[in-house]
């Protein structure tokens, strides 16, 4: 399998609920109960009868399950069960179950370094990095195709210093140094954010309205809640769909092509 930005976007219709099953939360703001690892959320419609949608998927947010809203496995699932498990689910085939959770758990966080791959090496700046980009990206779709005894560390490792480098690239001149910075409600609509690094930057409900954030770099960054009514994050770096689904836009936000509003 040869992944490509489609290739890295939820089937939900090829999957079997695995980000129902697989993950824990913690009941929260977000979520509404407590759920351990490897347990099905009680709302999947009817697992038993081969039924894995969400049966208050229309009413998720005012149900307290807005976490739900905003999870993207980045296409991991219908690659696990499609090309791992031949089309199998896990309520079939209990024998293969801990395998199947355990290896949607590794493919889950290779396809999301493959999304930052793939973005960089649609950058034309990035060009002196093409070879080593593509290097990697053809050993993290390797190490998804045969996930077992896979060292996810290992490859985000790489690709941070990669990512990173690619990225001073793209944001040349670079923009201001936001890394990790807690900006968690902040009025940021006077700053100049074009080409800024706010990799991991808390922005949690900040007032970003009419920002232009040019070629800022994204990665990481927690954007719950941030508004960016009639922003431009069309060449924003590292952006996904997760964040897109948490922060406040309208028609007026500017968002790349692949981004589904």
């Amino acid at each position: 399998m040869s992944t490509s930005r489609p290739d890295l976007r939820a089937d939900c219709s090829r999957c079997a609920g695995l980000c129902c099953v697989v993950p824990a939360f913690v009941q929260s703001a977000d979520f509404g109960l407590d759920k351990p690892s490897g347990v099905a959320c009680p709302n999947l419609a009817a697992p038993g009868a081969g039924d894995f949608r969400c049966s208050i998927h229309a009413e998720l947010p005012g149900r307290g399950f807005r976490g739900c809203t905003v999870y993207d496995c980045f296409g991991a699932g219908q690659r696990v069960v499609q090309d791992h498990f031949g089309g199998r689910d896990w309520v079939s085939s209990t024998k293969e179950r801990a395998e199947m959770f355990a290896t949607f758990e590794v493919v889950e966080r290779l396809h999301e370094l493959l999304w930052y791959l793939e973005d960089v090496l649609e950058r034309p700046a990035a060009a002196p990095l093409r070879s080593e980009l593509e290097g990697l990206r053809d050993a993290v779709d390797r190490a998804a195709a045969e996930p077992a005894g896979v060292d996810v560390l290992r490859y985000q490792a790489r690709a941070d210093v990669l990512l990173g480098e690619a990225s001073a690239l793209v944001r040349r001149p670079v923009g201001a140094d936001l890394r990790g910075h807690d900006l968690a409600g902040a009025d940021l609509r006077d700053r100049d954010l074009v080409a800024a690094s706010l990799r991991g930057a808390v922005l949690i409900g900040a007032d970003l309205r009419d920002a232009d954030l040019g070629d800022a770099d994204l990665l990481g960054a927690d954007v719950r809640a941030a508004d960016l009514r009639g922003a431009d994050l069309s060449q924003v770096l590292f952006l996904t769909r997760l964040q897109v689904a948490a922060m406040r836009t309208d028609v007026t936000t500017l968002l790349p092509a692949w981004a589904a509003r």
